[in-house]
């Protein structure tokens, strides 16, 4: 895979983290260089590394069509699930607390993800993103189960401007009481996203109070575009 853990090591992680608790996401810029990227896209046509295939028509969640991985997952999604997880872990407990909830993350991916298979959810949950002209993604939550890691990541495989025209990826909040604010982000080929998965808190005048986020992804003019996302909580 070309990247290396000193590449997340050399990170502002305790940046990355303010980033997060003040927007709900954050940017690592060129996390995966264009050759990684170009690898992963060209999985997309293969039958045998993926588990099922979603055509997201059939289910009202927009156009485009996605696939999950099957396990073993392919070497540079399990690196990287398994390398971001530990970073992402103390920030997940913070918030956990502050939101008041009792479940709190072991600090190794193994762990967790024994948590989910105990709970029922046995099947992996990385996939791969395939969009097209006209195709876009509804806003939605990647929840899958009971046991939920609050954070994800996405990472944009292809290159905006070249590869495809369109297709921003969207995020929106809503606030108790309040309509929802969409942030529109500008996102290029190897750039990961990094963004709450469901609620995340938010500090008010009376403490803490939670948030809602939802993604998806806006229409595409032209060509064509793939996404990895990488979810830490495995599905029933």
């Amino acid at each position: 895979m070309s990247m290396s853990p000193s590449r997340l090591d050399s990170l502002d992680w305790a940046s990355l983290a303010q980033q997060l608790d003040q927007d709900g996401y954050a940017i690592i810029r060129s996390l995966l260089l264009a050759e990684t990227c170009d690898h992963l896209s060209a999985l997309y046509p293969q039958t045998e590394p993926f588990r099922s295939q979603v055509i997201m028509a059939r289910h009202g969640f927009g156009r485009g069509e996605y696939k999950y991985f099957r396990y073993p997952l392919p070497t540079p999604v399990e690196r990287l699930r398994c390398a971001l997880y530990p970073r992402l872990v103390p920030l997940a407990n913070r918030w956990y607390e502050r939101m008041h909830l009792p479940e709190r993350f072991p600090a190794n991916h193994a762990e967790f993800l024994q948590r989910c298979h105990a709970a029922g959810q046995r099947r992996p949950t990385p996939l791969l993103l395939q969009y097209g002209p006209q195709d876009y993604n509804c806003l939605h939550q990647d929840l899958y189960g009971e046991s939920v890691f609050p954070l994800q990541v996405a990472i944009l495989l292809s290159e905006p401007g070249q590869d495809f025209n369109g297709g921003e990826f969207v995020l929106t909040e809503q606030r108790p009481r309040m309509q929802s604010r969409p942030h529109v982000l500008d996102l290029t080929k190897g750039d990961a996203l990094i963004f709450a998965v469901n609620q995340r808190p938010v500090k008010g005048v009376r403490g803490d109070y939670r948030v809602t986020m939802r993604h998806g992804v806006s229409r595409l003019h032209s060509g064509k575009r793939h996404t990895l996302g990488i979810i830490f909580h495995d599905a029933t």
